[in-house]
């Protein structure tokens, strides 16, 4: 038998093993790459925040340095060595270092809170093993969204011929505002990645994510200044624009208390005014009492004749009629009955 056909039924196992090692390093390969795309920004805060509070403790040095020589200058100062001058300049540079300390200080509760946040977005856009996730939803994919974002809307402004009119000073470089947002428009060019799948470190990252803000607050102050300009001139479009500034919250919460107190008080009023013009309905107190039904007369168990239904009472003020022969008559032909001694169902014996 041929030593080569000899050799591959004994190693035939190789060619498999190492065709599903290269596959298991490969795809363990990319799931260890996408997870570092998923954490870019959870480990470039985390960076960042290192880096702050690195700052904020060279700033705290910095402000016991200017405090040190500003107690020598005073010292120097008292011995007729240094003019007053010296010692202001000393006291001014204290002032500035205890304002970097404010600031470092300031931007560590800032990168604290960016530490959290991307914590929150890290769990809440899969970052537990095993759950897929969409690649325009990963770090880097998001900041180029918004760095897209911003660019589309000055685009607006240099494509459309009525808006170039309507808002000059958005392409004028002379204009303060517009140079500030083409200068960040250039440096966040530079910070830009090649692609959203491509690998940077956390530090990078970081620079090109504070790029797009302030590019983003750069030409939020432009679009404004720009308004304002027109709307100056004449030749902005009527209505709200972004150099309207929009109601806090507390004030829209305080219109919507007062409108609907308004319309409660309205309705309020309907009601009572819809009460004042009804009809009013009689009062059953006044209302014309009804006669009782007459029922039929009863004999009396004694023996006498039924009593007659005594007459309606007449009103107040009005006059009896007068009595009539015919009924006088009547009366004295009805027999009387008697009134002692009472009658009674038995025999009573006669009184001596």
């Amino acid at each position: 038998m041929d030593p080569v056909w000899t050799a591959i039924a004994e190693f035939w196992w190789i060619g498999p093993t190492v065709i599903g090692a290269g596959t298991l390093g490969w795809f363990g390969l990319r799931g260890q790459r996408t997870a570092k795309a998923r954490r870019l920004a959870y480990d470039a805060s985390r960076d960042a925040l290192r880096r702050a509070r690195q700052d904020a403790a060279a700033a705290r040095v910095a402000v016991r340095v200017a405090r040190a020589e500003l107690v020598q200058a005073q010292a120097e100062a008292a011995a007729g060595r240094t003019s007053p001058a010296a010692v202001a300049a000393a006291r001014r540079a204290l002032d500035a270092a205890q304002r970097e300390t404010r600031a470092a200080a300031a931007a560590v509760h800032a990168r604290r809170a960016s530490v959290s946040a991307d914590r929150v977005a890290l769990n809440a856009d899969g970052g537990q093993r095993g759950r897929a996730v969409d690649p325009a939803q990963l770090p880097l994919a998001r900041v180029m969204a918004a760095d897209d974002a911003v660019t589309a809307r000055w685009m607006e402004y240099e494509t459309d011929a009525a808006r170039q009119l309507a808002f000059p000073t958005l392409g004028d470089a002379r204009v303060q505002t517009t140079a500030a947002f083409l200068a960040e428009l250039k440096t966040t060019r530079a910070l830009r990645p090649p692609s959203a799948d491509a690998r940077i470190t956390p530090a990078q990252f970081t620079a090109y994510r504070d790029g797009v803000a302030r590019l983003t607050r750069a030409f939020d102050a432009a679009e404004s200044e720009a308004w304002r300009i027109a709307r100056r001139e004449g030749s902005a479009p009527a209505g709200a624009g972004p150099d309207t500034a929009a109601p806090s919250a507390w004030i829209t919460s305080a219109q919507e208390i007062v409108q609907h107190l308004t319309q409660t008080v309205l309705a309020r009023g309907a009601e009572a005014l819809a009460r004042a013009t009804a009809p009013r309905e009689t009062d059953p107190r006044h209302a014309p009492r009804r006669s009782a039904p007459q029922s039929a007369p009863r004999d009396d168990p004694r023996g006498n004749p039924p009593a007659a239904d005594p007459a309606p009472p007449s009103p107040a003020g009005a006059e009896a009629p007068p009595p009539t022969g015919r009924a006088d008559e009547a009366s004295d032909a009805a027999p009387k009955p008697p009134i002692w001694p009472i009658p009674s169902r038995g025999t009573r014996p006669p009184r001596s």
